[in-house]
């Protein structure tokens, strides 16, 4: 689903949210209260403008607007592969807009994360995966890593991973394997305003992806290790 649509089913057709290249922002009415929300489009390779910029209406929006709400639109491929945003620091960059989406939430606001299009590699841990909780619409295409990418850093034979990818949805690209590992709440279907204002209302603030991903069946040892380490500290 483009941004457009998508906006207009969340909040209307004069919803007021702007795309300035591949970057989205805007303040909404969402049941009577504002909203802010901010992400990416066009399958965006996030670079340093880019994380400074969605980093910006995050901080904007703890300094001049306690409380508010943030909702982040995900649609990227990862991060800029390129020597410049190399050379200025893409990995501070990006690791400045995980923490100022960390200091919204433990400052007061609920941050929910929708991946609407795709979301790949660091683009993603960056925004969605940092927020209260990440969601997703059905249609969207969710991954980490290529397989073959994969393959070359685990020293794995691409055989063994494509087959333990059948099995394991931790091996495995596609948003219902998000949802199994708990990486994803919940899939967005049909009336997109009430998810969403579901979501606001009901959303946990303490992390549950673990102990998700072992009630679903894809991650089945996480919530226990944890666990295991909270008792030993």
């Amino acid at each position: 689903m483009d941004w457009p649509t998508l906006a207009s089913q969340l909040f209307g057709a004069g919803h007021g949210l702007r795309a300035d290249g591949d970057f989205l922002s805007g303040t909404v009415s969402f049941e009577g209260e504002p909203l802010t929300v901010v992400g990416t489009t066009n399958h965006a390779p996030i670079g340093v403008r880019l994380a400074l910029a969605q980093a910006r209406v995050v901080l904007d929006t703890i300094a001049h607007h306690p409380g508010r709400p943030i909702l982040l639109l995900i649609d990227t491929q990862g991060q800029q592969l390129r020597r410049r945003d190399e050379l200025l620091g893409i990995n501070r960059a990006m690791a400045h807009l995980g923490m100022c989406i960390d200091l919204a939430r433990r400052r007061g606001h609920r941050v929910i994360g929708l991946v609407y299009d795709q979301a790949l590699s660091g683009g993603f841990i960056t925004s969605g995966l940092i927020a209260d909780a990440c969601y997703a619409l059905p249609e969207a295409e969710i991954r980490v890593m290529r397989l073959p990418a994969m393959a070359r850093i685990t020293k794995l034979a691409p055989e063994m991973l494509e087959s333990l990818s059948r099995t394991n949805p931790v091996f495995a690209p596609g948003v219902e394997n998000y949802v199994a590992m708990g990486g994803v709440r919940a899939l967005w279907q049909g009336d997109l305003a009430g998810a969403l204002r579901d979501a606001l209302a009901n959303t946990p603030t303490d992390d549950q992806r673990a102990s998700d991903g072992a009630q679903r069946g894809g991650r089945r040892l996480a919530a226990s290790v944890v666990q295991r380490v909270l008792d030993a500290a």
